[in-house]
Parts: structure tokens; C-alpha cells; sequence
């Protein structure tokens, strides 16, 4: 994915990375510079404790990540399916 520098130095992260880190609006990232490139590093440490679940109305298990967990999309999941390795 590229992106670009604004006039003000400012950096836009595209959504389907936003969303693969969990990232919100105010959260703190460190900023390092290491073999020539920039490094941008989440400051808050993020503890979901992922669980297997039995869905009420299918009764098929299910994984969920707690209820601060971010909701996605089918869209969201297939963006971020498409980058995954």
C-alpha cells in the first residue's frame, strides 16, 4: 500500500492497516528510523484474549476476541484477508 507526506509532515496509514492493528483515532505510535526506514510502533500494549465460543443461534464454535474487540465487516475481513501472506 503507498501513501504520502503532506506538507505538514503528516502521514495517513491506510484503513485495512489501521484496522489489522486495532488502531483508533489519538492512539500514540513511536517513531524510529532503522536500516533507512521509518518505523511506526503502537505505544499501547494490547491484551484481547482470544476465546472459542459456541455461536447461540448456529451452535457451530466461534472465535471472538472479547467485546472491545473492533467489529468488522465481511468487506474489512476480505481487505485484510487479501494482504495476509
Amino acid at each position: 500500500m503507498e501513501t504520502k507526506l503532506s506538507s505538514k509532515g503528516q502521514v495517513v496509514l491506510p484503513g485495512p492497516i489501521r484496522r489489522r492493528l486495532g488502531l483508533q483515532p489519538g492512539d500514540a505510535l513511536e517513531a524510529n528510523v532503522r536500516a533507512g526506514r521509518v518505523v511506526l510502533t503502537p505505544r499501547r500494549k494490547r491484551v484481547r484474549k482470544a476465546s472459542v465460543r459456541t455461536d447461540p443461534t448456529t451452535h457451530l464454535p466461534v472465535l471472538t476476541a472479547g467485546p472491545a474487540a473492533p467489529k468488522l465487516t465481511s468487506k474489512q475481513v476480505h481487505e485484510i484477508l487479501t494482504e495476509f501472506p
